[in-house]
């Protein structure tokens, strides 16, 4: 079983007209600055972040509990002038977790009037979490066969593959900048990985690599995923047999 929480600025829409206008650059530096303090504030408590929309980001929250959530919550009141919400979600899959934290906020099962921190019933048997952490194999020899905004254009379409062919399988796909993609799985094997290395092999001749970590908290599973995703990279300049695929398991 996996915890996830889904944060959300509330009342998004109406309060970013009464910035006027010329509001957008503020907006921007608005999410990115709320990002960067999410994932600070949760990195502390070794939880990840991911960013869905800039109004809404996804955590790992793994071994935390409400009253965690809480702490966290007054402390980003504190830094933003905005309301927020947590809605917290357990199952078996990451989809799943993802699913009942909205349910939750959607029929208001609140855990915090107060702290506008939502979620079903939860209990404390939360097992492991893996992650695969993937990123394109070759990508400086991509950009120098393509402009820029091609490569970006070139990585939203693989993004959008990754996107389907997971959550297909229950597990949740996000893009964390450059080539690099995280996939919060749910007891995902090779086979199945090698088949979505083949789609994308014969779709748009990329490769990627796949580094897979399993633990007890996101950033620990994270850490495990790079770490395997590094291993890759040392196996292959070390002339040993081409790998695509390690995995690490605590």
């Amino acid at each position: 079983m996996i915890q996830l929480t889904i944060i959300k600025i509330t009342g998004y829409g109406p309060w970013t007209l009464t910035l006027g206008s010329d509001r957008e650059h503020r907006l921007q530096m608005l999410q990115a600055s709320l990002y960067k303090e999410i994932q600070n504030l949760f990195s502390e408590k070794n939880c990840l972040a991911f960013p869905n929309r800039f109004d809404e980001i996804f955590v790992i929250t793994n071994g935390i509990s409400i009253d965690d959530h809480i702490e966290i919550q007054k402390q980003l009141v504190k830094s933003f002038e905005l309301g927020l919400s947590m809605s917290i979600g357990q199952g078996n899959t990451p989809f799943e977790a993802s699913s009942n934290a909205d349910k939750a906020r959607r029929s208001n099962t609140s855990l915090s009037k107060d702290h506008n921190v939502y979620g079903l019933s939860l209990s404390n048997n939360v097992g492991l979490v893996q992650i695969i952490h993937m990123d394109v194999d070759g990508s400086t020899s991509v950009s120098e066969k393509k402009s820029p905004y091609e490569v970006s254009s070139l990585i939203i379409q693989l993004y959008s593959e990754m996107s389907t062919f997971f959550l297909q399988r229950n597990s949740l796909t996000f893009f964390m900048g450059g080539d690099n993609f995280m996939i919060i799985s749910s007891g995902i094997n090779k086979d199945e990985i090698n088949k979505f290395l083949e789609i994308v092999k014969q779709k748009y001749d990329i490769s990627f690599n796949c580094g897979i970590g399993t633990a007890k908290t996101g950033r620990d599973a994270a850490k495990l995923a790079t770490h395997s995703l590094d291993k890759i990279r040392e196996l292959r300049d070390s002339g040993k047999k081409d790998t695509r695929i390690f995995e690490t398991t605590c």
